[in-house]
């Protein structure tokens, strides 16, 4: 196991920003922690990479095999470096490496990782922010750790950025990384995350494989002319586990186990309603965190 966390919680005064918090992340994983600001994510990452003293509770990296000095092992960035404007990113790469006390010979490796080879020479200052921000990966890179722990690595992004940053995410996991991020991009951990933790005002609401937070519900969205007719044929079938009218006046049709299209628009041809509309989707991680956050407060 890379981390495991249990009970942790932190309090300031009278104010607690962490409850008893428990989870733990396997080798390969892309585990994220998500949740809204203020929702205890930086404090958990803080804690547990050494900068913010735990309340309670206990944490270990890496079944304490690295005891000695486990942070050697961990790349991490919870605030932007501070890189200097006026040197290269070659330049910037070799103090950072000077200070982590190792060599240079990754340096162009890892630029190549981010894809800011062909800038290397480039002053910092004429970076874009995604560009600063693959160059602050590309560092935490360096020391070619085990783990890599991001705090909101698309905040303040571009389309294009993020995307940029999803990506390289994905290729340094599929590299054999271990990553943590933070994020309360909900997007963002549905897309890259295979593992998540859900956090609000200090405490885990849910934890696990992203697939399973998502449920396994089918969502299908159906209209007709006659839509009292429609719900009430809707809740005679034996497999929808709820009918719910949205915002846009179709029917919300909740399936515990996969069905067809075709199916649903047979079931109700049949009993004499002829659809206008019908559409299958899944249930976004959105959808689920707000039901989650729901069921918490």
């Amino acid at each position: 196991m890379i981390l495991r966390i249990n009970n942790l919680a932190k309090r300031y005064g009278n104010f607690t920003a962490l409850y008893d918090v428990s989870f733990a992340i396997e080798k390969g994983s892309v585990f994220g922690i998500l949740g809204p600001n203020g929702s205890g994510k930086t404090t958990t990452l803080g804690i547990i990479l050494g900068v913010i003293n735990a309340s309670g509770g206990t944490y270990s990296w890496f079944d304490n095999q690295h005891s000695e000095n486990p942070r050697r092992q961990i790349g991490a960035i919870l605030e932007t470096p501070n890189f200097y404007h006026y040197l290269s990113a070659y330049k910037n790469l070799q103090i950072a490496a000077d200070i982590k006390g190792i060599g240079y010979d990754n340096i162009d490796k890892m630029l190549e990782v981010v894809n800011l080879k062909d800038r290397k020479n480039h002053r910092f200052s004429t970076f874009s922010l995604g560009m600063k921000q693959r160059l602050s990966i590309a560092s935490a890179l360096l020391a070619d750790p085990e783990v890599v722990v991001l705090d909101e690595p698309t905040n303040g992004l571009d389309p294009q950025g993020i995307a940029e940053i999803r990506e390289l995410i994905i290729n340094i996991a599929k590299q054999g990384k271990t990553i943590l991020l933070a994020s309360h991009m909900l997007d963002e951990v549905e897309k890259v995350c295979t593992h998540a933790a859900v956090l609000q005002k200090g405490r885990i609401i849910t934890s696990g494989k992203v697939s399973d937070i998502l449920g396994n519900d089918d969502i299908i969205e159906v209209l007709a002319d006659d839509i009292e007719k429609l719900d009430l044929v809707a809740k005679a079938h034996p497999l929808i586990k709820s009918v719910n009218r949205n915002g846009g006046g179709k029917l919300e049709l909740s399936f515990s186990t996969p069905v067809s299209t075709t199916d649903i628009n047979d079931y109700f041809y049949k009993k004499g309603i002829t659809l206008s509309y019908l559409v299958l989707r899944k249930k976004t991680l959105e959808a689920q965190f707000l039901e989650l956050t729901r069921q918490a407060k």
